[in-house]
């Protein structure tokens, strides 16, 4: 085993947190894996893990050996695609991380079709409903909507995306159908619950005036695959992105409220760490995901 392959096992063993698990990602035995956790710990004269717990972890030295090793995995793999950047065709393996409900119904067919185009390129999807940590999980690309907080990474949009407020024909017959966001206050909204320090506040703006509503309602849920079902059942009012709504909205089975208002964007980005940024892999990919969403915009999907 070589330096870049020792490197290489304390940092699975940081992110699995066990030796069964870091064998497997490693394709050797967990006795393989405390065989050479020995040897190296022997050559430095220093313990990098601490072994009384069930869960595996790092001692300080075994921190700052973790630190230097992804920097040092990560300037390796840098050069490697630098020469590999000069292939025509981009291989190797390539980690996606996407939300979930989105994930499913895009990001999954839009892989299937980049698999079969670049054969040579292995795909790993991890959905997911919280943000990935690039660092820890050492994802490559990752869909991301609306604005992205992480300065270090770098985005691309791939699709412009929309929030919108709908309901079913039946819901509004019986309700009405609400003419500016305080009318929201009377009507049963669904909520989305992603983020509890905004849970159930809808922010409107029209022209230069903005508006938020707290709304209310008898149905919530982390999951903005179930909200859709409810508000397609007629159950109340809810908030979603325009690439979840359009085929509903084509269909007739939801209708738009509120249409002179506009909410906060929650345009669809593929976002990578800087030092992706000359991956063929990565750069391909990202370049096809915009030409696919472009293609299914074009035919409304």
């Amino acid at each position: 085993m070589g330096h870049s392959s020792e490197l290489q096992l304390i940092v699975e063993l940081a992110r699995a947190g066990g030796m069964s698990a870091a064998a497997r990602e490693l394709g050797v035995t967990p006795a393989a894996v405390s065989k050479r956790l020995a040897q190296i710990e022997a050559r430095l004269g220093v313990r990098l893990v601490n072994r009384s717990t069930r869960r595996l972890s790092l001692t300080a030295e075994g921190e700052v050996y973790l630190e230097n090793a992804r920097r040092i995995l990560g300037e390796i793999e840098d050069l490697d695609q630098l020469i590999a950047s000069r292939q025509a065709s981009p291989r190797g393996l390539l980690k996606v991380n996407a939300p979930l409900g989105f994930g499913r119904s895009y990001i999954a067919p839009a892989i299937a079709e980049f698999a079969q185009k670049y054969p040579e390129v292995s795909l790993q999807l991890q959905l997911t409903d919280s943000p990935a940590d690039f660092v820890q999980d050492a994802f490559d690309v990752a869909v991301r909507f609306g604005d992205l907080p992480d300065t270090r990474l770098i985005a691309r949009k791939i699709a412009p995306n929309r929030r919108l407020v709908c309901a079913s024909p039946g819901y509004l017959k019986a309700h009405g159908v609400p003419a500016a966001p305080h009318d929201l206050a009377r009507h049963q909204c669904i909520v989305l619950r992603q983020n509890e320090a905004a849970y159930g506040l809808w922010r409107f703006t029209k022209g230069r005036r903005s508006e938020t509503v707290k709304v209310r309602g008898n149905l919530s849920s982390n999951d903005g695959e179930v909200t859709l079902t409810w508000g397609l059942a007629g159950l109340g009012i809810l908030q979603r992105a325009e690439w979840d709504l359009a085929r509903y909205l084509r269909s007739g089975r939801l209708v738009r409220v509120l249409e002179d208002y506009a909410l906060p964007q929650a345009d669809i980005y593929a976002v990578f760490p800087e030092r992706h940024h000359l991956s063929t892999k990565v750069r391909v990919f990202v370049d096809f995901l915009v030409g696919y969403f472009q293609k299914g915009a074009e035919g409304q999907w």
